[in-house]
């Protein structure tokens, strides 16, 4: 998935040489991306099959998916306080180089075979995440003579591509030591990526605007003291609680992912509530909020199925898919490449598509687009059903695997650039950068509703919840498409 937390700009240093006619510094930007992607993307494809391998952390399937979902949500809802970062204390640059160093660390940490050790390494890589997510692609908007600079749109779609290459290069690499060699020689793969991507970003920070290192809207002493007092208050309260907690024996994991589960459904809903009750904005503005919450929610119920391709089908797929093709044999963990090299191939295509069918005054409207994404995530599942009854005590083609995440991508395709978009065109002046936030929330509030079914013992690869699933996605979709004159209308001039 994409980012674009862009900001209007004054420009980088031009002249001398450039990056596929775009300003030099997009290259140092794309290389991070790539490679704090690579290391992302192989650390997620072994984690689920590390967390439920005997020789792993040896636990079930829903324990494991209810932490995969934690650790997901937890990086999104991060974002938002890793642009605030950015935004208010460190600066884009700043707040990018010391992400990547808490990434590169937390990947070390899960090279340790050490139970306890892991699951900080896990809370490492996911706050170095959530702060390097908002700012990079903030830099890359600081590189472009505001926002209509022509080639502000190409520069994000190399920067995009950059992401893509990262997540396809990585299940292959870091997935085949991993599981074929040895499960903490992976994680550490993973820190040499974050590695070179932060070496190189240091290199080449010279390329960058100058925007780049300045804190746009610094804490005054007085903000920095009132913040830092409640953050101090709000560690000494989960001190406590969690003292108490061990030192009473009661405690177990549940303790940590519940919370967070309720932080990922809470957050969101109060962030949305807090804007849409904001008296300064004008009735238009209201409007659009009113109409994005159908938006959000949508976006919700697809991230809630689509991120499950990373636990549900790949703990399917490590019990039950033949990974056998032609006679040769590969790890269940290439299937997470499937996706980036289909958003490779297709993404030019939609876009041409797009582009086709607005000449011709024939392009779906972004309600239309977000319900017919919503339909395909759901008829992902639906498809799922085949193998997932098929299977028994056997294998399944890989191919059916292949044709779920196919799917499911179209599906990505047809809702995510979307959402990034009308994001952009519907937040209110004074939240523009918060509501690229509330964007990432969506994700957050997915994932956190999948961990609390894991957690609340839901098996996820029952037909009976797959077909859940899968329905109330469609349905969904198709209460978008019957509303969507209503949507619309509350849309106002955005289209």
């Amino acid at each position: 998935m994409a980012t674009s937390l862009t900001k209007e700009s004054t420009g980088a240093p031009s002249g001398g040489k450039t990056f596929f006619g775009h300003p030099r510094g997009l290259a140092t930007l794309f290389m991070t991306e790539m490679w704090e992607r690579f290391s992302y993307y192989g650390m997620r494809a072994l984690l689920p099959l590390y967390l439920v391998a005997p020789e792993g952390l040896g636990l079930d399937a829903g324990t494991a998916i209810a932490i995969y979902s934690v650790y997901v949500s937890t990086v999104y809802l991060l974002a938002m306080p890793g642009g605030w970062f950015g935004d208010r204390v460190w600066g884009p640059r700043k707040t990018t180089a010391i992400a990547g160093a808490i990434i590169m660390i937390g990947h070390l940490l899960l090279a340790v075979p050490v139970s306890g050790i892991f699951y900080v390494g896990l809370l490492f890589v996911a706050v170095g995440s959530g702060l390097l997510k908002s700012n990079i692609s903030t830099m890359v908007g600081h590189l472009y003579n505001g926002p209509d600079d022509p080639r502000r749109d190409g520069g994000f779609t190399v920067f995009y591509m950059g992401i893509n290459l990262g997540a396809f290069a990585a299940p292959l690499v870091i997935g085949t030591v991993g599981q074929n060699v040895n499960w903490h020689l992976g994680f550490a793969l993973a820190a040499v990526g974050m590695a070179i991507g932060l070496g190189q970003f240091l290199l080449g920070t010279r390329h960058l605007s100058e925007k780049s290192s300045v804190v746009p809207k610094p804490l005054d002493p007085a903000e920095r003291a009132a913040t830092l007092k409640k953050s101090m208050i709000w560690l000494l309260i989960a001190v406590v609680f969690y003292a108490i907690v061990v030192g009473t024996g009661t405690y177990t994991l549940n303790w940590v992912m519940v919370p967070l589960m309720l932080v990922g459904l809470i957050v969101p809903i109060f962030v949305l509530a807090r804007i849409k009750r904001d008296k300064e904005l004008t009735t238009t503005e209201q409007s659009k909020v009113s109409g994005y919450i159908w938006f959000f929610v949508a976006a919700a119920v697809f991230w809630m199925i689509y991120d499950q391709g990373g636990s549900t089908l790949s703990i399917f797929a490590d019990s039950h898919a033949n990974t056998s093709v032609f006679g040769w044999d590969f790890p269940v963990s290439w299937f997470q490449s499937v996706n980036p090299v289909i958003i490779m191939a297709l993404a030019p295509v939609a876009a041409m598509i797009w582009l086709a069918l607005a000449r011709k005054g024939k392009e779906p409207s972004t309600v239309t687009k977000f319900s017919l994404g919503l339909a395909l995530i759901g008829i992902s599942f639906f498809v799922f059903l085949l193998p997932l009854t098929a299977a028994g005590g056997g294998k399944v083609s890989p191919w059916w695997l292949v044709l779920i995440y196919f799917v499911q991508t179209v599906g990505e395709l047809t809702l995510s650039p979307v959402g990034l978009s009308v994001t952009t065109k519907m937040a209110p002046a004074k939240y523009g950068s918060q509501m690229m936030g509330v964007w990432f929330l969506a994700v957050t509030a997915g994932d956190a509703v999948t961990g609390l079914l894991s957690t609340a013992g839901v098996d996820l690869n029952g037909t009976g919840v797959v077909g859940l699933e899968a329905a109330l996605a469609v349905l969904a979709g198709g209460a978008v498409f019957m509303y969507r004159k209503k949507v619309k209308e509350l849309m106002g001039d955005v289209h």
